[in-house]
């Protein structure tokens, strides 16, 4: 027998997928802080502690999930288990990650669904109250990041005056379509990368497929909800929207919900407001938000069901993006046009949340000084104490608790 060469032996199979939901699962459990907090847990697990990838390789998966739209950091662990376990483990990636919080926030939607008097409780006005800091902390940060300049700054403020005169989600596409459109005529950016993109794993014709299905469902849900006038429909498609016009970070989904959900109908702004505050004190990714708005709200699915359509609603678009971008990149990331318009909609995206930090979030939590005041002290501990979320939204709730006791 003639005896195999190092050329005919197999090559090393692909790590399982359930090894990559492990991995996920532990990190879904325990990475609290945020997007840029996320990054920071998946480099050290994946660069440093595993070595599946390089820095070089991470940093090309953190600039392409950061260029597109959608939760980056959700998106950089699909792009991670692509890599590392093919489909599978995209999709397991995903769901280890995600699960977590998003079963969290579902025993919280059933908490508001049969307990109606939680909602007007003192602890719950002080989880309204804490998203004020969260969000202006949010706005301050992606405004010195997104905004670095004059004319970004100035698409950023014409932004928010849209959004306020506008309040819908036809003001709020219109206004990211202008932003791509300033950015695309008056921005100008630094030269393209000098390195090639070595990121694979997706095939051109896959990534075309996943473009062309998310193209399909961004339109087909919206003809579909018009023509059918189904209330069901109509959310799924507002929160899949929602999912895929999210530029600049988790906390920008927050206006672009409200606009779906509350005007429906399905929840009340006092619900929606302490959900996003009890958002802020779980691991995990922000969309998982929609788990809870899918369980507490009036619709045909309520329950865990509602909240897993609508969780799968709000991610399918990022996942079908990342997907489909991912054989593209290389030559994307170069097209300087591409990038300027990206860097007008990322600005006017601050400006859409600073209008959020003013309705609803204000209007609907601070109602007195005492309000204020517990506002100011959780956003001086977010920013200049830097203390982790979990710690400032379990201290709002306890002042909040305490101001209803006065």
């Amino acid at each position: 027998m003639v005896p195999r060469t190092a050329s005919h032996q197999a090559r090393p199979a692909s790590p399982p997928a359930w090894a990559v939901f492990a991995v996920f699962l532990r990190l879904g459990l325990t990475s609290f802080g945020g997007p840029v907090a996320h990054l920071g847990y998946f480099r050290n697990e994946f660069v440093e502690r595993r070595q599946w990838m390089d820095d070089a390789t991470f940093t090309d998966v953190v600039a392409l999930c950061q260029f597109l739209p959608g939760p980056a950091s959700s998106q950089v662990g699909i792009v991670i288990g692509m890599l590392r376990a093919g489909w599978a483990g995209s999709i397991a990636a995903w769901l280890g990650f995600t699960l977590p919080s998003a079963l969290l926030l579902v025993a919280f939607g059933y908490g508001v669904s049969h307990f109606g008097a939680l909602a007007a409780s003192g602890a719950v006005h002080g989880l309204k109250v804490v998203a004020v800091a969260v969000v202006a902390q949010a706005v301050w940060g992606m405004a010195r990041s997104l905004c670095p300049d004059r004319t970004r700054a100035a698409i950023a403020i014409a932004a928010a005056l849209s959004t306020l005169a506008l309040p819908t989600a036809a003001g709020q596409i219109g206004t990211i379509l202008a932003s791509a459109a300033i950015g695309l005529l008056f921005l100008r950016l630094p030269g393209e990368p000098a390195t090639h993109s070595a990121l694979t794993g997706v095939t051109r014709r896959a990534g075309g497929l996943s473009l062309l299905v998310f193209a399909l469902l961004l339109g087909g849900l919206l003809i579909a909800s018009r023509w059918t006038g189904s209330p069901l429909l109509a959310l799924v498609e507002g929160f899949y929207r929602s999912g895929a016009l999210v530029f600049g970070g988790g906390h920008v989904v927050l206006p672009l919900l409200q606009a779906v959900v509350v005007p429906s109908g399905a929840l009340g702004n006092a619900e929606f407001l302490a959900g996003y505050g009890v958002a802020q004190a779980v691991p995990g990714p922000l969309f998982t938000f929609a788990a809870f708005l899918g369980t507490a709200m009036e619709t045909e699915v309520r329950g865990w069901v509602g909240g897993m359509v609508f969780l799968v609603a709000i991610f399918l678009p990022a996942y079908l993006l990342v997907v489909g971008a991912l054989p593209f990149w290389d030559a994307l990331r170069r097209r300087p046009r591409v990038r300027t318009a990206m860097a007008g909609v990322s600005a006017g995206m601050v400006g859409i949340l600073l209008s959020a930090l003013y309705d609803p979030i204000w209007t609907s939590a601070i109602h007195t000084r005492a309000d204020f005041g517990l506002a100011l002290a959780a956003f001086g501990l977010l920013v200049q104490g830097r203390l982790s979320p979990f710690i400032v939204v379990v201290f709002a709730a306890l002042g909040g608790w305490a101001l209803a006791l006065l």
